[in-house]
């Protein structure tokens, strides 16, 4: 038996590397090691995937491996990695060099996948991708759609390294951008790199990041680099996937900010409900220590930067910047008036840059290539790439990452592989409890993603939750849960928020409970853009959009409810009924074995009939019936 090589070492089979010509020694001796043909199995352990049992998958393939007979063939080595971004498939395994993608594998199908694939180069169908009414299946992970219409920049490691190990982020140029910066660029040289990449802060409000490097630079005394983890928008987990994947394109990220405004303390605050980016990210800051790419002079080149992770609480208003760094001073998470900048008096009252993971993430990119390489993905207003959480009812949800400027129903039909069910699409919600919903494409016929388009719609990119709507949706619904979600995480500091986000909610679960008056759009309409102009912070000159928007786009929707009481989408229990079309039914018998309350009866190839009294409106009938004889009343 041969084993396979193993590529990443360990800090402790290293002496500490003290100049960026042993780094790259160090990667050179990685490299040597590496053959790209080798037999390689990649796991996703993301958390999605470790929910599912990808960590007992991985053990079971190193326990059947070792115990196979290989007659002096190479023994594929299992690779255990972050998310690799499909997540409705998980979990997923890919085998290399075949490019094979395996999706949806249990500890049952591991030893049928090392006795049929590994040994013999036979494929396994039950396993293989296969499109939505598509006749064939794919074999290779490159040319299923999902990825191959991607761009990944950001997410380019991720499902290829094991974050755990940082040999393999240098086998991959970790940490060489880093090393260019501190001995062939000056701080401003890094900056004015930056800053013409056009990067923009990825957190939410799009900031110009080297504009902001800049300012907080030009400060006197204590800087501090801070990272903003605390990812709280509702099926948003982009920032969460980077760190458990690739953690070390981060730290990268970070230090390079802080040998550019002058830093030598960093810290990350991130959500305490992520164990395993957290636990990830600490073993990534040790090994980076211990190689001497982070803490005191790294790689001799007398730069120190020394990163603290710091969990918080999960409160959503920690994601405001001056929110967050209150929290993390160890004060209650409250914003401050913005009259007060963050890079001139920010945390423990000192300069202090603050972006977000995905935005540390681009940094080692455009520092390697150039911000003009950088340029040339996305638009003039837009550069670059945007990692967005695809998410709501689509077939294909996960990670994606997409060039700026790509349509919205590309990616909802091109990347995501459109609606199930064969509903009809209603519409796109970006931006997260501060976005908006689109209505694509029946009365916006398609819109580009970009910070300039998305708001003349009147949503915003945000930090990248894309929920899909279909024709199931209720749209006040929609708009009522995430009002009721802000009302949750609002600080209650100042009234125009706290006051604002209370009132729409007791008019819109009024609306919702079909006790809807004349006069409450116009209400909710008042209310709403009072409180996006005056309130405090981001999170309150943004809460109402959910509410405008929806009003904006489906006004007849909030009629319907208030004048007809009924609810179109059948969604509002106290507003409809199921009832099933005679001329339609065939008698089945599908939508009465699985009703659970026996409220359907009815004899086979006859017409059913639903016991109102008896039915509880939990949409089986609705949602399982192939003919669509089940209508909303």
């Amino acid at each position: 038996m041969i084993e396979a090589t193993q590529t990443a070492l360990t800090p402790s089979e290293v002496t500490k590397i003290m100049s960026t010509e042993a780094l790259a020694e160090y990667r050179q001796k990685l490299q040597a090691q590496y053959d790209p043909n080798a037999p390689m199995i990649y796991v996703c352990c993301g958390t999605g995937c470790q929910a599912a049992g990808s960590v007992d998958v991985v053990e079971k393939f190193r326990e059947i491996l070792v115990g196979s007979a290989w007659d002096g063939k190479v023994v594929p080595m299992i690779k255990p990695t972050g998310c690799h971004g499909f997540c409705s498939r998980g979990p997923l395994v890919i085998i290399e060099p075949q490019d094979i993608f395996y999706q949806r594998v249990t500890v049952n199908d591991v030893q049928e996948i090392v006795e049929k694939t590994v040994l013999n180069n036979e494929l396994i169908k039950r396993l293989q991708y296969k499109s939505a009414g598509a006749k064939e299946s794919i074999t290779k992970a490159s040319e299923i759609p999902y990825y191959a219409k991607q761009t990944r920049l950001v997410l380019k490691n991720i499902g290829r390294v094991n974050p755990t190990e940082i040999g393999d982020s240098i086998i991959r140029n970790g940490y060489a951008a880093l090393a260019k910066a501190l001995t062939q660029m000056t701080p401003q040289q890094v900056i004015d790199e930056v800053s013409s990449s056009k990067l923009r802060g990825r957190g939410g409000a799009g900031f110009p990041t080297g504009l902001k490097w800049e300012s907080c630079a030009k400060q006197e005394g204590l800087r501090y680099v801070i990272c903003n983890a605390d990812e709280g928008d509702p099926g948003a987990f982009m920032d969460r996937s980077l760190l458990e994947g690739d953690p070390h394109s981060v730290l990268e990220g970070m230090a390079i900010c802080a040998y550019a405004v002058g830093s030598h303390r960093g810290y990350m605050y991130v959500r305490a409900e992520y164990p395993l980016a957290v636990k990830t990210l600490t073993t990534a800051i040790r090994q980076a220590e211990a190689l001497g790419l982070l803490g005191k002079n790294i790689m001799g080149t007398g730069f120190d930067f020394e990163v603290t992770i710091s969990t918080g609480a999960g409160a959503f208003i920690c994601g405001e910047s001056s929110a967050l760094m209150a929290s993390l001073e160890g004060k209650v998470g409250r914003p401050r008036p913005k009259y007060i900048r963050s890079v001139e008096k920010g945390f423990r009252d000192s300069p202090s840059n603050l972006n977000n993971v995905e935005t540390y993430a681009n940094i080692p990119s455009i520092i390697a290539n150039g911000g003009n390489w950088y340029k040339s993905y996305g638009t003039e207003r837009s550069s670059g790439t945007k990692v967005f959480a695809l998410t709501g009812n689509v077939f294909n949800i996960g990670l994606v990452e997409v060039p700026m400027g790509i349509s919205l129903m590309e990616i909802v039909f091109g990347i995501g592989g459109g609606v199930p069910n064969k509903r009809a699409l209603k519409g796109v919600q970006t931006g997260g409890p501060s976005g908006g919903c689109i209505p694509i494409p029946h009365k916006i016929p398609d819109i580009n993603v970009g910070y300039g388009k998305l708001a003349e719609v009147g949503s915003i990119m945000g930090s990248g939750g894309m929920i899909v709507m279909d024709e199931d949706t209720c749209m006040v619904e929609v708009a009522r849960y995430f009002v009721n979600f802000l009302v949750e995480e609002s600080c209650g500091q100042c009234t125009p928020c706290r006051e604002g986000l209370t009132r729409m909610k007791e008019i819109l679960d009024r609306i919702t409970q079909g006790d809807g008056r004349e006069g409450d759009i116009e209400l909710l309409e008042e209310i709403g853009k009072f409180t996006n102009n005056f309130s405090l912070c981001g999170l309150g000159t943004s809460a109402a959009n959910p509410v405008l928007s929806t009003i904006r786009y489906f006004r007849e929707e909030y009629e319907a409810h208030i004048r007809d009481k009924k609810c179109p989408a059948g969604v509002c229990k106290k507003l409809f009924h199921y009832e099933i079309d005679p001329d339609i039914c065939t008698g089945c018998g599908l939508c009465k074995s699985k009703c659970p309350v026996k409220a359907i009866s009815g004899e086979k190839k006859k017409v059913h009939v639903i016991d109102q009294s008896l039915c509880m409106k939990c949409m089986e009938c609705y949602k399982n019936c192939k003919f669509r004889s089940v209508k909303i009343m």
